[in-house]
């Protein structure tokens, strides 16, 4: 069982080690400065919440980030969870639960009213995992994106 960390500026190197990999998993081009630089920014500039898995050994096995958003619709302040990662060396024991869960508790004990999430049409692992903790589907909306 993986112990759940908040994530300080001191943690910045593994997490970024952590943020390469998952941007390579999702077919970007390795770029560790690019990382660091980001997850750097982010902390310092309080822009994210990010949990992170710390294993028996001290190693970083996974991370979960978290924008502080608004839903303009209820008026109330709400969570974005954009990121989650696990090492494929630590899937399929329960880091992910655990890190989305501390990401609930985040919510919970800091007045967000909700946790939203987008995952791929083929992720069936993400979706089981959010439909195992209570998420659900959204068929009502569509996402869309335009780059600028």
């Amino acid at each position: 069982m993986s112990k759940i960390i908040r994530a300080e500026l001191g943690h910045t190197k593994e997490l970024a080690r952590l943020f390469n990999l998952y941007r390579i998993f999702y077919e970007q081009t390795s770029d560790e400065e690019l990382a660091f630089d980001f997850v750097k920014n982010r902390l310092v500039n309080n822009e994210s919440t990010v949990f992170i898995a710390e294993e028996e050994s001290g190693n970083f096995s996974g991370f979960v980030q978290l924008y502080a958003s608004f839903c303009s619709v209820s008026a109330t302040p709400i969570l974005i969870l954009y990121d989650l990662y696990v090492e494929q060396d630590y899937r399929s024991k329960g880091t992910g639960r655990q890190l989305m869960n501390a990401a609930r508790e985040y919510a919970k004990s800091n007045d967000y009213d909700r946790l939203e999430l987008s995952t791929a049409k083929d992720n069936y692992i993400g979706q089981a995992l959010y439909e195992s903790l209570g998420y659900q589907r959204d068929d009502e909306f569509f996402h869309y994106s335009l780059d600028t």
